[in-house]
C-alpha cells in the first residue's frame, strides 16, 4: 500500500538558510523531491523544460490559471511564475514528499487551495545572527541588508499562521527537526486512515474464520 506523500511549504527570512536546509534534507533522505515551478520567461543557457522549470507560453500559463491548475502563482517583472498542481499531485500520489520554497503570501495561498499542506517557517537563532549571515554573503550593501531585515520584521507578523517553526542554528539539527516534523505528520491518524481501514478489514476477515490475504 503506497502511502501518499506530503506537501511541505518552507518559508523563512532572507539569510535563514532555506536553500541549504532543503538541499541537505534531499541529499540525506531520498523520499523528498523539490517542486518544479512553471514560468513564462525564456529558458537560460543550459536550462531544460521539466528540470529547472516548466517553460510555458503566456497563453498556456493563463489557460492553466483559468482552469485552477496552479497551487499559487504570481507575476514578477512581466513574467508569470507558479506551482503546477498536476506535478505536485503526481509526486504525492507516488509517495514522495514534495518540498516547496516560497514566501509568505504564496505559502498562505497554497494552504487555502491545498489545506493538507504543511507550512514550516525557518527562523535564525537571533536577529544578530541573521545580520551576520546577510553581511557574510559579501554581495549586499548595508542599505540592502537593512531592507531585508525590515522585510523580515514584516513577515514575522504572519508566522503564527504557519503549522511549525524550526530555528536554524546548527544546519544538521535543523534538517533533522524538519525531517522529524514530516515523519510525525505521516503518522497522524487522518493520514493513516486508509491503513487503519485496511487493518480493520483484515481483523474482520480473521474473525469470520477466513484466511487473511
Amino acid at each position: 500500500m503506497t502511502e501518499k506523500g506530503i506537501l511541505i511549504v518552507v518559508s523563512g527570512f532572507s539569510g535563514t538558510g532555506k536553500g541549504e536546509t532543503i538541499k541537505r534534507l534531499m541529499g540525506k533522505y531520498p523520499r523528498y523531491v523539490f517542486s518544479i515551478s512553471a514560468t513564462t520567461r525564456s529558458p537560460r543557457e543550459g536550462e531544460q523544460h521539466g528540470r529547472e522549470y516548466f517553460f510555458l507560453s503566456k497563453e498556456e500559463f493563463e489557460q492553466k490559471i483559468s482552469e485552477g491548475r496552479f497551487l499559487e502563482h504570481a507575476n514578477y517583472v512581466g513574467n508569470y511564475y507558479g506551482t503546477p498542481r498536476d506535478y505536485v499531485e503526481e509526486q504525492l500520489a507516488a509517495g514522495r514528499d514534495v518540498l516547496l520554497d516560497i514566501e509568505v503570501e504564496g505559502a498562505l495561498n497554497v494552504k487555502q487551495v491545498f489545506p493538507e499542506a504543511v507550512l514550516v517557517y525557518l527562523l535564525p537563532p537571533s536577529a544578530k545572527e541573521l545580520k551576520r549571515r546577510l553581511s557574510g554573503r559579501g554581495t549586499e550593501t548595508e542599505d540592502v541588508i537593512k531592507k531585508r531585515m525590515s522585510r523580515s520584521l514584516e513577515e514575522s507578523k504572519e508566522i503564527e499562521k504557519y503549522d511549525y517553526v524550526v530555528v536554524n542554528d546548527e544546519l544538521d539539527q535543523c534538517v533533522e527537526e524538519l525531517h522529524g516534523i514530516v515523519s510525525s505528520e505521516h503518522n497522524r491518524t487522518d493520514r493513516k486512515r486508509n491503513f487503519i481501514e485496511h487493518i480493520s478489514s483484515e481483523l474482520q476477515t480473521y474473525l469470520k474464520g477466513e484466511n487473511i490475504k
